[in-house]
C-alpha cells in the first residue's frame, strides 16, 4: 500500500485556515478544561487619514490576557501610545475577570518598556532569533 501524503508547507496561508486551525485548537482546549470564556481582544488607533499608528491584538481565556502583539508607528513612539494601548487592555481584561496578563517580546524589542508597566520577566529564550532573545513576561491585575 501506498500512503499518499495531503501535508503542504506553505508560508501564505489563508486567513480561512488559520481561522479554522484557531477554532480547532480553542475547541480542543475548551473539552479539556471547560473554560468556554475566551474572547478576541484588539486595540487600534489611527491618525485623521485613518491609517494605523497603533496597534494591540491577543485575547482572553480562563483568567488571564495574552498580549500577542504590541505595535507603534516609529513616529508617534515615545508619545504614551504603547503605555496608553496596555492601559486599556488591562483594564479590558480586569472588566472581563482576568487577574493577570502575559506577553513576549525579544530582546531588542522593548523589555525595559514593559519592566517599567510592572511587567516581570518569567522566562527567557535564548538565541531566539539567533544572536537575541525571546522574553516572557506577566502582570498581575
Amino acid at each position: 500500500m501506498i500512503a499518499v501524503s495531503r501535508l503542504r508547507v506553505v508560508d501564505d496561508p489563508s486567513t480561512d485556515d488559520l481561522a479554522a486551525l484557531d477554532e480547532r485548537i480553542y475547541a480542543f482546549n475548551v473539552a479539556a478544561t471547560g473554560i468556554d470564556d475566551g474572547r478576541l481582544l484588539a486595540i487600534f488607533e489611527k491618525d485623521a487619514a485613518g491609517n494605523l499608528i497603533a496597534g494591540l491584538s491577543g485575547h482572553t481565556w480562563g483568567g488571564t490576557c495574552e498580549v500577542k502583539l504590541l505595535w507603534v508607528a516609529e513616529a508617534e513612539r515615545g508619545k504614551g501610545r504603547g503605555k496608553a494601548m496596555l492601559a486599556a487592555a488591562e483594564a479590558e481584561a480586569r472588566t472581563r475577570g482576568c487577574a493577570q496578563i502575559v506577553l513576549a517580546t525579544h530582546a531588542f524589542q522593548a523589555p525595559g518598556f514593559y519592566a517599567k508597566l510592572g511587567y516581570q520577566e518569567v522566562g527567557r529564550i535564548p538565541d531566539y532569533p539567533r544572536g537575541h532573545a525571546n522574553i516572557w513576561l506577566t502582570k498581575k491585575l
